[in-house]
């Protein structure tokens, strides 16, 4: 197994001293947003061999085995990551796999550079997640049901928000939150504004389940997002638990410290808390209008010790082992390529000691035994 040398992002939303404290480290005082584990060429991990992107690419079916290869091609399927919000980030959604192909082609055929900042398709791939609280974890997943995003917006007692309040009450469930979220991001400018301002005046003054907005506008006074955001369900994980973000589900993560895994993809259409690029016309044709619970996850246990967070997609399998001193070691030997985090104590694995914020690349059929004292997270493929 190959030890990784990992690069943080420091993005501005992100925590100054979430990931230095994991990792036993004094902060810079700038901004560390998220930590990539594994092989995407925009921040590929390194080990002893080289860039693992480039590992891989020399013997894929070595690295990767050969029943990977076969079903998502010679490239590490996931990226694994340690997520820290000290911000609220965007509000977004991510396109499913038929919709980023489409997507994307369009875009190849309009010639649209791929790094243009109005491309809204950088690949052809869908772009499903998990997150898992290490700390407590705020976020926002999935519409409300309407009649719940208006009886929060009527108590802001804000006139310009009435309207909305009316057509949530009157439509059909996807008609009432397609109609609204269409007309916050294109409302006049001027006017959005001046209504934020005052929605998030209310906010602040209610507290209570009204205080997520105000942090909110806090850090994005007059965008429109502030007000898209209170249709969608507030969450808070404890450390444990998880949120499983499928193709046109909104959502945005608010604050805290997290294990994210993700389909290997940078395909993001922004609803808004962003100075960047909102596509509405396309982002409507991508959102899912229809109501539902977050669905918070907890690992369910296997005999063996595998706590594992199901979801339906083949790209990523997380699961975490707790382990403890003179226990007997988890064989973790697997067909497919796995990337191995330590976030709490040491962990052996393999001739391997990990403290937290550690980790290893495991071939796929390579030994794999994790064994000491502290928690891991396996990152692998599901097919």
């Amino acid at each position: 197994m190959d030890r990784l040398d990992n690069t943080v992002r420091p993005y501005a939303w992100g925590s100054t001293t979430a990931i230095p404290r994991l990792l036993g480290v004094e902060p810079t005082g700038e901004p560390q947003a998220e930590m990539w584990m594994g092989a995407h060429p925009g921040a590929p991990s390194r080990t002893l061999r080289g860039p693992l992107n480039e590992v891989i690419d020399k013997a894929p079916e070595r690295e990767l085995g050969e029943r990977t290869v076969a079903r998502f091609g010679p490239r590490l399927p996931f990226l694994l990551k340690i997520l820290a919000a000290g911000a609220p980030l965007s509000l977004q959604v991510h396109p499913d796999l038929e919709q980023a192909k489409e997507g994307y082609a369009d875009e190849e055929r309009r010639g649209i550079p791929v790094d243009a900042p109005h491309r809204n398709y950088k690949d052809a791939n869908h772009k499903p997640e998990l997150i898992c609280a290490l700390t407590e974890f705020d976020g926002l997943c999935g519409f409300r049901a309407p009649d719940a995003a208006a009886d929060l917006l009527a108590g802001l007692d804000v006139d310009s928000l009435k309207p909305y309040v009316d057509v949530l009450h009157a439509h059909p469930e996807d008609a009432a939150l397609r109609e609204v979220l269409t007309a916050v991001l294109s409302a006049d400018p001027e006017e959005m504004t001046h209504t934020v301002t005052e929605a998030a005046a209310a906010c602040a003054r209610l507290g209570g389940a009204y205080a997520p907005y105000a942090d909110i506008a806090h850090h994005y006074p007059g965008d429109p997002g502030v007000i898209a955001a209170m249709l969608l369900n507030h969450v808070r994980l404890q450390p444990g638990e998880a949120l499983y973000l499928g193709a046109g589900v909104p959502h945005a993560y608010l604050s805290g410290l997290g294990v994210e895994i993700m389909a290997n993809s940078d395909n993001v259409l922004r609803c808004g808390l962003t100075p960047k690029h909102v596509d509405v016309p396309e982002l409507l044709r991508i959102v899912r209008f229809e109501a539902s619970d977050p669905g918070v996850l907890r690992p369910e246990a296997s005999a063996d010790g595998e706590e594992v967070y199901e979801t339906p997609i083949d790209e990523f399998r997380l699961s975490r082992y707790v382990v403890t001193e003179g226990a007997a070691p988890h064989d973790l030997t697997r067909a497919t390529p796995q990337i191995l985090l330590c976030t709490a104590g040491s962990v052996r694995a393999g001739d391997q000691v990990l403290a937290p914020g550690e980790s290893v690349f495991v071939p796929a059929e390579d030994k794999a035994e994790v064994s000491g004292a502290g928690t891991v997270f396996r990152a692998t493929v599901a097919a």
